[in-house]
């Protein structure tokens, strides 16, 4: 289903002929305001990272109520499917600034945040002689962290440039944004590794504000949990478009082809966060119960490709759906009366069966979990469900000794064999010889 035309309205896109020289960028509507009347906003003397006790003062805290706004609300997981929600853009650029509990609901345009509004300013001015179409995000930024204030971030290209002020926006955009270069002084990074953007803008809906957070949390705990520190990397953003699918979660990173893809989910509950770790990050695989979209397609492409996706496996939509939720919904049981107990409650065949997850590193950059480092008896429950109410079937993942059996395993078992049998024959040949 397609975002509604309220949502479409609080983030306007400028549609251009994607094979011309133009292109739009995604900013709010307040900001056009701003620059059709700049006289109704006067001009802060503060710096750019100033001001921070002001701005959340006047940030109305998110409630922490799931039932009206979390993930138990009315209308969580509605629609279904959720693709071709993702406006096309082909560029996203995240500036680091200060934290959600800070950012006012237009953040881009505050008076106060010289730094983001200024950029935002730029980026539209120049939006007409962009190659690329490009969509402006905020992100969390701490000064003295791996992401300080003003370093801006850019996918697909998969560089970091450090401390950008408002002196330099101007310069910035021209040279990177525009001509497609370096901007000097500063000196591109590369970044290695997945990047996890939670949408977490809670003074712009509420939904984000309470979904949000916990969605973080559970995504650093699980990145501790399997070691993937310094590959993958988790941080709030702002309104990101669908604030009904809240929560919207964007992964950017390498494919195993080496492509750099940026892939939106909705509805991502944090008994989902697992899943997307170990089958998007770790296989490649996309979720489609959850998946909203991807940067570099157009809506009634997202659609068409997760159709392809589903033909080449043969099956309907219903079916693709049912089988991801059969191997998403693991429970990892601690003992053969937990595996047994588990089979009876869910009558399902697919305990016995359950999908490998031993995953190693490879050269591709693409980041691998591997079982060692999950907690003993972990649970791994998703609740991918087309509706409220739906029933969560769990997949027992304790392997027997037969299906834990690796093809090294058999090689090892077939070299005893032959080397054994290879000193029979030389007894004997040694006995006749006597």
């Amino acid at each position: 289903m397609m975002s509604s035309s309220r949502e479409r309205e609080e983030s306007l896109t400028f549609p251009t002929n994607p094979s011309s020289t133009s292109s739009p960028i995604t900013v709010s509507d307040h900001l056009d305001r701003y620059l059709q009347d700049p006289s109704s906003h006067i001009g802060s003397a503060s710096g750019s990272y100033s001001n921070e006790g002001l701005l959340a003062a006047e940030t109305a805290s998110p409630s922490n109520s799931d039932v009206e706004f979390g993930f138990s609300r009315p209308d969580f997981r509605q629609e279904s499917p959720i693709s071709g929600t993702v406006q096309f853009y082909q560029r996203h650029v995240f500036l680091c600034y200060k934290s959600p509990s800070v950012w006012p609901p237009r953040i881009e345009a505050a008076e106060f945040d010289r730094l983001p509004r200024l950029l935002s300013a730029a980026v539209l001015a120049r939006k007409a002689d962009m190659i690329k179409e490009t969509r402006l995000t905020i992100c969390e930024g701490h000064d003295g962290t791996e992401t300080s204030n003003g370093d801006v971030l850019i996918f697909p290209d998969m560089i970091r440039y450090r401390r950008l002020t408002h002196f330099d926006v101007d310069t910035f955009v021209d040279e990177v944004l525009v001509k497609n270069g370096e901007w000097l002084p500063g000196t591109p990074e590369k970044l290695e590794g997945s990047f996890v953007f939670v949408c977490s803008h809670g003074s712009r809906d509420r939904r984000c504000g309470v979904c949000g957070p916990p969605l973080i949390s559970r995504f650093k705990e699980e990145i501790v949990l399997y070691g993937l520190q310094g590959r993958v990397s988790v941080s709030p953003c702002s309104h990101i478009g669908g604030h009904k699918y809240a929560g919207n979660v964007i992964i950017f990173g390498s494919n195993f082809n080496g492509e750099v893809t940026g892939h939106w989910y909705g509805y991502v509950t944090p008994d989902d966060v697992p899943t997307l770790l170990e089958w998007h990050i770790g296989k490649g695989e996309i979720i489609d119960a959850l998946w909203r979209g991807q940067m570099g397609l157009f809506e009634e492409e997202q659609k068409k490709f997760q159709e392809l996706r589903r033909l080449a496996n043969g099956e309907t939509t219903k079916e693709a759906t049912q089988r991801q939720m059969d191997e998403m919904n693991i429970t990892a049981c601690q003992s053969q009366d937990d595996l047994a107990s588990c089979c009876q409650r869910n009558s399902s065949s697919c305990c016995h069966d359950p999908p490998k997850s031993d995953i190693v590193d490879t050269d591709e950059g693409v980041a691998k979990l591997t079982p060692e480092k999950k907690k003993s008896g972990k649970k791994l429950i998703s609740k991918i469900n087309s509706g409220k109410g739906a029933s969560v079937r769990k997949v027992c993942a304790k392997p027997t000794w037969f299906e834990s059996w690796e093809r090294e395993d058999t090689y090892a078992a077939l070299a005893v064999v032959c080397a054994t049998a290879s000193i029979a024959v030389a007894y004997s040949c040694y006995k006749q010889l006597s």
